[in-house]
């Protein structure tokens, strides 16, 4: 499984940083930056919640 961002739509809140720092972190303006290509199996959970947090719906999961 892995994460996808959508950067432009990303407005910095950082919560998916704030739930899975392993997952997400965030450039020098605090847009996401998705750290790994396929999310750790630990991480899903984290990264599920993350999804559902993102106040802008810029991220998103796929298989």
């Amino acid at each position: 499984m892995r994460v996808e961002a959508d950067r432009d739509a990303c407005i910095a809140s950082g919560n998916c940083v704030m739930v899975s720092d392993a997952v997400f972190d965030q450039d020098d303006d605090g847009v996401v930056v998705v750290l790994v290509d396929d999310i750790p199996d630990e991480e899903i959970d984290h990264a599920r919640e993350a999804v559902k947090l993102c106040p802008a719906s810029a991220l998103k999961l796929a298989d």
